[in-house]
């Protein structure tokens, strides 16, 4: 039966079109985008839908679903739930698993384990280095043919300047995206959080800004000796941010994301020694909050990703210097980018590229479009509804949550994949 959404905001980045309609889906694909009234009623299951805005699904471009390997903190099954109650209709799986996603064999795992789920899409991306080593390449055209989707070494830089530059020229080869992790691991050194004023008063080792810096420089200019498709993982400061404006000012085929950690918290949620804000790269200063602001709404960062990574309590209710780095997001990204909307830092329109139709631009797959013919992958949002932040609900396995607590305005109620709902409130 063919699936009839009546009377909803639709907001297409992708046409620029924010407008009420009427959405008819048929057989996984929209078929129609019509002003209210204009498609019959008839024959067809109704989802009524005034009040609420109807967005491409949302694809995060960054996520550790922890399968295979580390079941414990998260499966592919218990990820992709939190990915549709988030309302994520498709997650791309970083290859730090156990073992690494460096080979077609891993990726068809991950592949076949989505499938069985059935729940949002995973798009597996394949390690840059074999082990994610940083010592030799993996077989890019293998993993390409598997249902990869890009490359990276994320949770380690690549940081061998030559194999990098030989990753971006391989990569260019099959059209592949090279997502960078960057850090210079000498500056971090053991660093456990941002180096500044807080690190000193809590006497914690700090991770400068320069970290991250120096190897977003690096990165952008390999990509201009190669012309590969490069894009930089979880931005996290100012610098960074006038780096990559700069890049793009020259032509450079360069895209950019940050997280919602970075525009919701700064170095001041360590304060306490929560190990839930201990995140990799650290959170940074109130300028810096206020540039990847800026940034987002300048266009200089592409997307918003979650950086969705879940710990159990084994490696969180920690001492801070022994915890894991990350936290959970995929449960909570729309309702603190919604914050930006409601705080007037972005409008509606762009909330939207950032978390749909740039992710599906920068990873080459479908979705991020409601366009006649586009796959029906559908976001539908409440902007007004009010609701409390409750770790311990989470679909996910893992409970690491800097913003259980929070008041948050702004969430998905429906999550529609394939043109079937499968997931609403």
């Amino acid at each position: 039966m063919s699936l009839l959404i009546k009377g909803g905001l639709v907001v297409d980045p992708s046409q620029r079109l924010e407008e009420l309609r009427d959405l008819l889906v048929d057989k996984g694909k929209i078929v129609a985008v019509e002003p209210p009234g204009q498609i019959p009623d008839e024959g067809r299951q109704i989802i009524s839908a005034p009040g609420l805005v109807v967005a491409p699904g949302l694809i995060d471009m960054h996520a550790h679903l922890r399968e295979p390997g580390e079941e414990y903190k998260e499966t592919i099954a218990s990820g992709t739930q939190a990915a549709l109650q988030g309302g994520f209709t498709g997650v791309a799986a970083m290859p730090n698993t156990k073992p690494v996603n460096d080979t077609a064999a891993v990726t068809r795992l991950i592949l076949n384990q989505a499938k069985e789920a059935g729940k949002a899409r995973v798009y597996p991306v394949g390690a840059v280095s074999v082990g994610s080593k940083g010592e030799a390449l993996s077989e890019y055209g293998d993993l390409k043919a598997a249902g990869a989707v890009a490359l990276t070494d994320d949770g380690h830089p690549v940081s061998s300047s030559m194999l990098m530059r030989r990753a971006m020229e391989y990569a260019r080869t099959f059209d592949l995206p090279i997502i960078s992790h960057c850090e210079d691991l000498e500056l971090r050194a053991d660093g456990v959080m941002h180096e500044g004023r807080i690190s000193l008063q809590l006497g914690l080792k700090g991770i400068p800004g320069a970290a991250e810096e120096v190897m977003v420089y690096r990165d952008l200019t390999l990509a201009a000796l190669t012309g590969a498709r490069l894009h930089i993982a979880h931005v996290s400061t100012g610098g960074s941010v006038a780096i990559i404006r700069l890049a793009k000012a020259m032509g450079l085929p360069v895209t950019a994301e940050s997280a919602p950690h970075y525009f919701s918290l700064t170095d001041a949620a360590v304060l306490g020694y929560d190990t839930n804000a201990k995140v990799n790269p650290p959170l940074r200063t109130d300028m810096d909050l206020a540039s990847i602001k800026e940034a987002l709404r300048d266009g200089t960062l592409d997307a918003i990703a979650c950086d969705h990574a879940p710990h159990s309590s084994l490696e969180k209710e920690v001492e801070f210097t022994a915890a894991a780095f990350g936290l959970i997001g995929l449960e909570t990204s729309l309702g603190l980018t919604l914050k930006l909307v409601h705080g007037g830092d972005l409008t509606l329109m762009q909330a939207i590229a950032a978390l749909s139709t740039n992710p599906a631009r920068i990873l080459g797959v479908e979705g991020g479009a409601l366009a006649v013919g586009a796959a029906a992958d559908l976001t539908l949002i409440d902007l007004h509804r009010e609701w409390t932040v409750d770790a311990s609900a989470f679909a996910s396995r893992s409970r690491n949550c800097p913003f259980h607590g929070w008041p948050l305005k702004g969430k998905a109620v429906m999550t529609i994949v394939g043109g079937k709902v499968v997931w609403e409130e």
